[in-house]
């Protein structure tokens, strides 16, 4: 439990909250040295989050949204682009597949599987799996549960 990037994040996150400067810096970077993950404090992120082993080279960026009981392997990055300023969304039990990379101002739905080393451009409905460079739609009307 304690050694999982998400049990730090949560402290830290409640530390941001409460306005108690530096300290939240400080865990950010401990979970970055520690986990070579970046799983910043300023993240909003709403229920218990798995991280595939440890986070190891996982980038979130600090105003992304992600729901309740996601599952994020190993080298993913989630963030925004350098020519827009929003950044993505996921919504609850998300999977996002090792590799894959979700960028700009995207949503992604609820109950969402995200394959292996898809580049998720642009907005994904609900209960659907997407794959490939750039991810498309292959399958709607999924349950999470058939394919993790």
């Amino acid at each position: 439990m304690i050694f999982k990037p998400y049990f730090y994040y949560k402290i830290a996150n409640k530390l941001y909250l409460k306005k108690i400067p530096i300290l939240p810096n400080i865990i950010t970077m401990f979970i970055r040295m520690i986990f070579t993950c970046y799983l910043p404090h300023k993240a909003k992120i709403d229920g218990p989050l798995v991280l595939g082993y440890g986070g190891m080279s996982v980038v979130i960026h600090d105003r992304v949204v992600i729901g309740k009981n996601c599952h994020i392997d190993q080298c993913v990055t989630i963030g925004g682009t350098s020519k827009k300023i929003d950044v993505p969304v996921l919504g609850d039990n998300v999977y996002v597949g090792a590799g894959a990379k979700i960028i700009g101002p995207v949503s992604i739905g609820n109950n969402v599987v995200i394959g292996a080393n898809a580049v998720v451009l642009c907005d994904l409905l609900d209960n659907c799996v997407a794959v490939g460079v750039p991810a498309r739609v292959i399958k709607h009307g999924i349950e999470k549960s058939d394919y993790v």
